[in-house]
C-alpha cells in the first residue's frame, strides 16, 4: 500500500482539517448529533491545526504524497487518531498508533491516556487501550481510556 507515517508540516493543515471533518461527518454520524459533530468539527480548522503542529507531536500518514490520516501525541495523552474513511480498515490507525507508541516510550511514558468517541472505542480496545470511565461535555460523551506500554 505504500503507507508512510511522518511528522505533520504546517502545510498538512488543510489536508488534515478536511480528513477530521470528513470522519466526523461519516463515521461519527451514527453516534453523534448533528450539533454536537459541527461543535467538535470548529475545533479543527486549518489555523487551529497549525497551532496544534506547534504545541503537540503531531503525525500524519500519507500515501503517494497524500495525507490520509493522522495522530498526535500531547504528553501522555493520544489526540486526534482519524483516518480517511476511503481507507478506513487498512490498518493505517493501528500504523499510527504504533508510531505514537514509539514516541512515548522514547520519552519514557509508561501509561497513555486518551478520550475516545463512542465510534473509535472498538479500535482502541483492540490496540490495547481499556476503558477507565465515560465523561460528558454537555451532551457529548466520550470515553477516558488508558493503555500501559510495559
Amino acid at each position: 500500500m505504500g503507507c508512510l507515517i511522518r511528522l505533520a508540516l504546517q502545510n498538512d493543515a488543510g489536508d488534515i482539517s478536511a480528513i477530521i471533518s470528513r470522519a466526523l461527518r461519516e463515521a461519527n454520524a451514527e453516534d453523534y448529533t448533528k450539533e454536537i459533530i459541527e461543535r467538535i468539527e470548529r475545533n479543527f480548522g486549518p489555523s487551529a491545526i497549525i497551532q496544534l503542529i506547534d504545541k503537540r507531536t503531531v503525525f500524519v500518514a500519507t500515501i503517494n504524497d497524500r495525507v490520509v490520516g493522522t495522530a498526535s501525541l500531547d504528553g501522555a495523552a493520544v489526540q486526534t487518531i482519524v483516518v480517511n474513511p476511503n481507507v478506513q480498515g487498512e490498518g493505517i490507525g493501528k500504523r499510527l498508533m504504533a508510531q505514537i507508541e514509539r514516541t512515548a516510550r522514547e520519552r519514557g511514558i509508561s501509561v497513555l491516556t486518551l478520550a475516545s468517541s463512542i465510534t473509535a472505542v472498538s479500535f482502541y480496545t483492540q490496540v490495547g487501550f481499556r476503558a477507565v470511565r465515560d465523561s460528558y461535555y454537555g451532551d457529548e460523551r466520550t470515553i477516558t481510556m488508558e493503555r500501559s506500554l510495559d
